[in-house]
């Protein structure tokens, strides 16, 4: 008769080691982040012990001449990606402790570049939230179903979840 050995009280589960899971990326389009989005990468962060990335991914228009002589950066204006509120939700989520990392992306194709980023960073959560009254629902939806189909980690877009 075979007998069966206990051997729970042996073994003790590890602790979770602080950010070893990746980090939190928040990604907009050229907005201030929408408020929800940020209350939950907030969230997560301290629940995680994770770091912060917050992306503004801005679509560069085809201006040769600028792009050839002063770069990519030049081709956009600070009023029209939203440089300033971006620049504010970092410093208020840095000022409640958590490492934050401010990424601006200029391309073509700024949801391709998201995902880019998100290979390369091996993001655990890639929280979407661009304000949902400046971005429109059409360009909402297309790049949501191509970063929920594409993207290499769990996806919350707001502020519908």
């Amino acid at each position: 008769m075979p007998s069966i050995k206990d051997r729970s009280s042996l073994v003790t589960p590890s602790a979770p080691v602080a950010g070893a899971s990746g980090p939190v990326v928040l990604a907009t389009l050229a907005l201030r982040p929408d408020p929800t989005a940020e209350q939950m990468a907030i969230d997560s962060c301290l629940d995680a012990a994770a770091p912060l990335i917050l992306v503004n991914a801005v679509q560069i228009p085809m201006y040769p001449t600028t792009m050839l002589v002063l770069g990519p950066a030049a081709t956009v204006l600070p009023h029209e990606d939203d440089r300033v509120a971006v620049r504010e939700a970092a410093d208020r989520i840095a000022a409640l402790g958590i490492p934050v990392e401010l990424v601006g992306l200029f391309s073509p194709r700024p949801v391709q570049a998201v995902l880019k980023l998100l290979a390369q960073r091996n993001a655990a959560l890639l929280i979407f939230g661009p304000l949902l009254s400046e971005v429109g629902r059409l360009r909402l939806r297309t790049a949501t179903r191509r970063l929920r189909r594409d993207a290499s980690c769990l996806v919350w877009v707001a502020p519908d979840g």
